[in-house]
């Protein structure tokens, strides 16, 4: 007899649809989340923003805005860029080289710094907000003078919205205050911005002032520096040519060469932040989902081929090769995974649009960043569901294949209870490795322990899918044990679960997956959360806080200090500097908040309490730090060591550690002198002020009052990204693998409705039936939610001990919740494609 594999698949499509529909259903939901995975990595590598200030610069030479660490590896020598917490600074004098190039019209140094203005009216209050700017970049931005003339030392000229705020007109003088302090400059004209100065107003307002170049740099507080050199090209001079000639005169002074959209990273130094967050969420989450995806969908497979066991021994006892079976297994999946890829893809590409609109909504990408969709993450969503479908279906349909058939008609009427010797091997050096990350992570602090414990998880899972099902006789041994109370449904459930094992693992371990993941992810954020917002509110003692987005006032702190029953008020300056961590055997530049204080003495002790472990703060001032106890473990530092450490512009440090505290998670992780951060950061201006004793009214000329309380609340909404994103991927996995655990559970209901039938036509009611699928269901999700939260903790525990020295922080509801969506999803999914099944004629 001739058998025909592609016929047999394409029948077998057609008269065994359940569990074609439930492996359509897994392979379209893989393809999904790789496609949204892919297409965000894709836009990550491909990112870019459009030049907008320096738009008709076609060349501009600027600093390297990275720090990077070499590393040598066994390829070769590795190089990894970390993008600087602010902006790095060229040389102002490179502008006379870079003029010199052949085919240079023009070289100017550009300076962008905030400048306050006293209030229109004269009287005490909150600073007006300017940008300042030096005269010669009208040359590139099209600003032109409407009045008076181009301002030199000790001039300004004005545009109209600062000349209407501050009154003033040409030759007037104009009281401002820069990093070089406060002092009056005369108004020498008036100027209408142009392009290039206003195509950021929404990011630092539209009040501009324009200085001489010749002390432009004295007020930014760089001396010398300058953001960038913008260079203007003759009459006929091609951009590239230009470049070359400009590289070239510029040549070993550092500053790198710059043309097309490659200025724009220059003016916006979010994109790198955006580029490490859509790395992280389509290359690092994005290998996790896809090797959840996969995981999850070879079990779909498997379930669907371990299914037609029967239909297979049929077919070898009436004499079909092992081959002609193996070739029907890949047909079937020929058939079916490229569809569902194609038809996953659809719903991936929006959910990245979707996922890539909330970041940027956020504030974590720039608004001139695109979306970037192209073939390739698309074909590798189709041609990966094609793999797992191939391999899935060789792997589960080899045994099948190779026995003799009598031998088949026997599996394939009873259930086998011994597993795979390779499958019980592997499972259990699944559980030995987990748990020796375990005692790794345990033992370890900061990101080691964040990394080890994800190797945790990874590990328990792959032991839970090939012990799946040895856990899930133990299960429902157990379980059952609490069933004997439930009547003879509940009895039967558990008979039946025992002695069904197999199909009991692949229900039980979609639910975990979801568990697992949804449980770490969420725990993750609200362990850390927990702790930060604890050590925020006992760290935080000041009476008053004043904060002002574009900085306070100089002397803040003098004037604070002189309202009465002022007992002290301290001005803080937050940035982040980076601090070299080594974690899994290499070594990561890590972007550590920080605070530069006025006074880290008494005063400062009466407005903040970090908790001090060892050493003391009234030893902070020039290159003497104090640092929090976990960074100084996570950098193997202690009290009287040198910290290396790149400043937020990038420069080079190593301060001296003369004190460690407990609360650097609520509060920031460094604390240092004010004055070490002078030159290395773009606004000179204090943002908080730390007032401890007298009333909150006076304190309204220096800029927004609160209270410790209130500080500490919004503090906790900054952090709203961190915890949306945790929650984004954990609804991603969780979701995924809940749809997973559905289909799973609609799959076995549905192949086994001659059972059903069976236990009607003994004299079961469709009540006790259902009663039955029921109590099985909630042996299910029992058991999933266990094995799940348990992973859970085993990877959260050594984790949140590492990062915050606590044990992980659940909430009971929000676990609650989880745990009740996996049963009403367990019980939904069993119940209703089995009162459908119990509906049709003779059930």
């Amino acid at each position: 007899m001739s058998l025909k594999p592609n016929g047999l698949a394409r029948a077998a499509v057609r008269f065994k649809p359940a569990s074609f529909v439930g492996t359509f259903v897994a392979l379209m939901m893989s393809a999904l989340v790789v496609a949204a995975c892919g297409v965000l990595l894709e836009t990550g590598i491909r990112a870019s923003v459009p030049a907008e200030r320096y738009a008709n610069a076609p060349v501009v030479a600027a600093a390297d805005q990275s720090a990077r660490v070499v590393a040598d590896t066994v390829d070769g020598t590795e190089v990894t860029e970390f993008p600087l917490p602010d902006t790095a600074r060229v040389d102002a004098g490179l502008a006379a080289k870079a003029a010199a190039a052949p085919g240079a019209a023009a070289a100017v140094p550009d300076f962008t710094f905030p400048v306050h203005g006293l209030p229109a009216d004269g009287v005490d209050g909150p600073p007006g907000a300017l940008t300042g700017h030096g005269w010669g970049s009208h040359v590139f931005t099209g600003t032109a003078l409407s009045q008076g003339a181009a301002p030199r030392t000790g001039e300004v000229v004005l545009g109209a919205d600062a000349a209407r705020a501050a009154r003033a007109g040409v030759g007037d003088t104009v009281v401002l205050e820069t990093a070089d302090g406060r002092a009056g400059f005369r108004v020498s004209g008036l100027a209408e911005a142009g392009a290039g100065d206003t195509a950021r107003e929404g990011d630092g307002g539209a009040a501009t002032a324009w200085f001489a170049d010749a002390e432009a740099s004295v007020l930014a507080g760089h001396p010398g520096k300058a953001d960038a050199i913008a260079v203007m090209a003759e009459d006929g001079v091609g951009t590239q040519a230009l470049a070359a000639a400009v590289e070239k005169a510029l040549t070993g002074s550092g500053a790198q060469t710059l043309t097309g959209d490659d200025r724009g990273e220059v003016e916006d130094h979010g994109l790198a932040y955006a580029k490490e967050t859509l790395f992280a969420v389509g290359g690092s989450f994005g290998g996790i989902a896809t090797l959840v995806a996969v995981f999850t969908a070879a079990g779909t497979v498997a379930l669907s081929v371990g299914q037609r066991t029967r239909e297979f021994a049929l077919l070898r006892a009436v004499g079909a090769t092992p081959r002609q079976i193996r070739r029907a297994v890949a047909a079937e999946a020929l058939l079916v995974a490229p569809l569902a890829g194609l038809l996953g893809c659809l719903p991936g590409i929006g959910l990245a649009h979707w996922w890539f609109g909330q970041m940027q909504d956020r504030g974590a990408v720039p608004e001139a960043v695109d979306v970037h969709v192209s073939g390739f993450p698309l074909l590798a969503a189709v041609g990966l569901g094609l793999l797992t479908a191939l391999g899935a279906g060789w792997a589960a349909g080899r045994r099948p294949a190779r026995i003799k058939p009598g031998q088949a008609l026997a599996e394939a009427s009873v259930e086998r209870l011994r597993p795979g010797v390779v499958r019980t091997v592997l499972g259990l050096a699944a559980v030995g490795g987990g748990s020796a990350l375990a005692g790794v992570a345990a033992s370890a602090a900061g990101s080691d322990a964040a990394n080890a414990s994800l190797g945790v998880v990874m590990l328990f899972m792959l032991a839970v899918a090939l012990l799946g099902p040895i856990l899930a006789r133990l299960c429902a041994a157990l379980f059952g044990l609490l069933l004997r109370g439930g009547g003879a449904s509940a009895s039967l459930a558990a008979a039946n679960s025992r002695t069904n094992s197999r199909r009991l693992a692949s229900a039980i371990t979609p639910i975990v997956l979801a568990m697992a993941f949804a449980s770490t992810l969420v725990f993750m954020h609200t362990s850390e959360s927990h702790v930060a917002s604890q050590q925020l509110r006992d760290g935080l003692t000041a009476d008053h806080v004043v904060t002002a987005p574009a900085g306070l006032p100089a002397d803040a702190a003098a004037r604070a200090a002189r309202a009465p029953g002022v007992d002290a008020a301290v001005s803080v300056l937050n940035t982040q500097v980076l601090v070299p961590v080594r974690g899994g055997g290499e070594t990561s530049l890590q972007g550590t908040a920080t605070q530069g204080v006025s006074d880290a003495g008494a005063r400062f002790a009466r407005v903040q309490d970090l908790d001090v472990r060892e050493g003391s703060l009234d030893r902070v001032g020039e290159d003497r730090i104090a640092i929090d106890e976990t960074l100084a473990t996570a950098t193997h530092v202690g009290l009287g060591d040198k910290l290396p450490l790149h400043l937020p512009d990038g420069t080079r440090a190593a301060p001296e550690v003369v004190a460690v505290y407990g609360r650097g998670l609520g509060l920031p992780a460094v604390t240092m002198d004010r004055a070490l951060l002078d030159g290395h950061v773009t606004s000179a201006f204090a943002d908080t002020l730390l007032v401890s004793g007298g009333d909150a009214e006076p304190l309204g000329a220096l800029g927004e009052v609160t209270d410790a309380s209130g500080y500490a609340l919004a503090q906790n909404v900054d952090r709203e990204f961190g915890a949306w994103a945790n929650y984004m991927m954990a609804a991603v996995l969780g979701g995924f693998a809940a749809v997973a655990a559905v289909n799973t559970l609609v799959m076995t209901v549905l192949d086994r409705r001659r059972e059903l039938r069976t236990l009607r036509l003994v004299g079961s009611t469709r009540r006790q039936v259902l009663r039955m699928l029921g109590w099985e269901s909630l042996l299910v999700s029992a058991a999933g939610v266990a094995l799940g939260t348990a992973i859970a903790m085993i990877t959260l525990t050594p984790m949140m001990r590492g990062l915050t020295g606590e044990l992980p922080h659940v909430p009971p509801l929000l676990y609650a919740a989880f745990a009740a969506t996996a049963g009403a999803l367990a019980l939904t999914a069993a119940i209703l494609p089995a009162r459908a099944a119990l509906r049709e004629r003779g059930a």
